[in-house]
């Protein structure tokens, strides 16, 4: 039995999601969206390797090997697994997406393609679904063509032409001709199966590919850009415009450490970088669509206060729970839905709320500009963020004992009041403008003052505090501090000498609730590759995002975290924070393309 790992493949079609590793097994996918109840589960429950029950396999007997590689800017991914004797198979998995009549067609659909590639493969296909946290199994029935899996909330079918008796018995079978999995809706199908999952792949792979090519990519490093960007766009759930942190729970940020989080929501902060990130591509169709989930975040709030998550559908309680009877990634529990920050008091909050709305009012390709009305609901959360803005808080790293005056807290408060003045003044309102600025100024002379240690010679992570934090990178790529400014190299130096391991960056150096942290957290070392090339460390910059490239896992997707020593990763997957360092590490360091052609 194979030991479970992170070197999983994302399908998805921004409606539902499914992650497989490297010998074709689905682990993790949730219905009916990317927040609901696991089908499939393995993932989270094996003391070590992958067992049957709460995947989808496709076995192959005497297996030696396997290739697995996404096609080309697309979201299909491919499978090829090799057996001791020369046989082969090819597995073809993906969530279909395209228009039909003029709008999205997203189903809550898996579509599996299986081949031979060479000889008579022998294969044997396990389709265990199960529900309420796999607690049990649906009841199946068997159609002429297809076999339902009725469960207490809803019904999936699977229809396909190979043989069902094989499949409800587990049988093994020789494969000689192409077979088709559509495991979706309780619907029939309109076409025979075979021709149903060829077009399907066929639109999908033409979607995805006119998508990727209308991104402003830059010269160097296209690929992972392209896999970066077609990754944070799954993690979009379109219906509502919401943006997971990621597509798991409970992925531990280190072994035995009980760091086991659900991330399966929407962190205002983390969808404002991946709205960012695209942006920067010139994809601004997810921001448009997160901007309708934020404005009504930002109506629904009662007395200013703004939660730091919600639900993919707006839900403000998600109440954490343990999932007791299940034994987490490779026994590593608690596995826990739900997530208590919903709680918190995250002061940055309303910075990233005005930095992700920002754009709108400037961008002269949007259908709908933002303007005077969106202008009065962003001074809301702009006079919340003044009103707050030397507090105590959780901070960004949702610390659950400790409340303190967050650096990047109040850092964002003064973006908040920064972009408020300078979206004032486009939209012609000098004196809302003169007050915006005000109050900006006011913010950052108490931030100057006041997080700047001499002792540490660096701006530490809470006011009066002494300890290093990361997060301070933020100055620069904010815009609050000159990145030449003495003191912020200062910062820089006394980060890398505290936190660095390597190419690898840890989040914070003081013990939190669980202690001191073991692994590293990948965006803190992307912000690192960002102020140095600021500074003019351009040459070390380009070797760290070299060395970051290089772990990430062999499709080019990546977690929460890396063991610096291991090179292992871990936490939950795949972290849009991770993959949006990706895309702003090579916009900040390519080569322009003027240069080549």
């Amino acid at each position: 039995m194979d030991v479970a790992s992170l070197k999983l493949g994302l399908v998805g079609n921004c409606a539902v999601s499914a992650l497989i590793d490297d010998q074709a097994r689905v682990v993790w996918a949730c219905a009916p969206r990317f927040d609901g109840d696991p089908m499939f589960h393995a993932l989270i429950d094996s003391p070590e390797g992958v067992g049957p029950d709460g995947t989808f396999q496709v076995v192959l007997q005497d297996f030696s090997h396997s290739e697995q590689s996404y096609d080309h800017g697309t979201a299909v991914l491919r499978t090829r697994l090799y057996d001791t004797h020369g046989n082969a198979i090819e597995v073809t998995d993906f969530m279909p997406r395209f228009f039909l009549h003029d709008r999205p067609f997203r189903p809550m659909m898996l579509v599996r393609r299986i081949r031979p590639l060479e000889g008579r493969p022998q294969i044997r296909v396990v389709l265990r679904p199960v529900v309420d946290w796999g607690k049990s199994r649906p009841v199946r029935t068997r159609g002429s063509n297809h076999i339902r899996f009725v469960g207490p909330r809803f019904v999936v079918r699977l229809t396909s032409n190979a043989p069902l008796t094989y499949i409800l018995d587990e049988t093994s079978f020789s494969l000689d001709q192409p077979m088709s999995f559509i495991f979706g809706p309780d619907e029939t199908l309109d076409r025979g199966v075979e021709d149903a999952a060829r077009m399907l792949e066929e639109q999908t792979i033409n979607y995805w590919r006119d998508w990727t090519r209308r991104l402003a990519i830059p010269l160097e490093w296209q690929d992972a850009v392209i896999r970066a960007a077609i990754t944070l766009k799954m993690c979009l759930y379109e219906e509502t415009g919401a943006i997971v942190a990621a597509m798991t729970t409970s992925v531990p940020e280190a072994p035995g450490t009980q760091r086991n989080w659900d991330y399966r929501y929407c962190w205002l902060r983390d969808a404002f970088f991946v709205v960012r990130a695209l942006n920067s591509l010139s994809e601004t169709g997810t921001m448009e669509d997160y901007l309708r989930w934020l404005r009504n975040v930002v109506a629904q709030s009662r007395d200013g206060h703004v939660q730091p998550l919600y639900g993919i559908g707006l839900e403000h309680r998600l109440t954490e729970q343990t999932v007791d009877h299940l034994r987490g990634y490779r026994g590593n529990g608690p596995v826990r839905a739900g997530n208590q920050a919903y709680e918190h008091f995250q002061h940055d909050v309303y910075g990233n709320i005005v930095l992700g709305s920002a754009q709108s009012f400037f961008d002269h390709r949007l259908h709908q500009r933002a303007g005077l009305n969106e202008f009065a609901l962003l001074e809301r959360i702009g006079e919340q963020a003044y009103a707050i803005h030397d507090k105590p808080d959780a901070g960004m790293w949702e610390l659950r004992t400790r409340s303190r005056v967050h650096t990047s807290s109040v850092l964002m408060n003064w973006a908040a009041c920064d972009r408020l003045a300078k979206i004032a003044t486009v939209l012609g309102e000098p004196r809302r403008a003169h007050l915006w600025r005000e109050r900006a100024e006011i913010i950052r002379n108490k931030i100057l003052q006041n997080a700047w240690s001499d002792d540490r010679k660096a701006f530490v992570e809470s006011f009066g505090g002494k300890d290093l934090d990361a997060s301070v990178l933020l100055m620069a790529e904010v815009g609050f501090i000159d990145p030449k400014d003495p003191r912020f190299v200062s910062t820089v130096d006394a980060l890398e000498a505290s936190l660095c391991d390597g190419p690898h960056m840890r989040r914070y150096e003081a013990p939190d609730d669980f202690g001191r942290p073991e692994t590293a957290f990948n965006i803190c070392a992307f912000w690192r590759i960002d102020a140095l090339a600021r500074i003019g460390r351009t040459d070390e910059a380009r070797e760290i995002f070299e060395a970051l490239l290089a772990s990430r896992n062999h499709l080019g997707l990546l977690s929460e975290d890396t063991h610096p020593v291991t090179g292992e990763l871990w936490g939950n997957f795949p972290q849009t924070y991770s993959m949006v360092g990706i895309i702003n590490g090579a916009m900040r360091l390519s080569k322009p393309w003027d240069s080549q052609i």
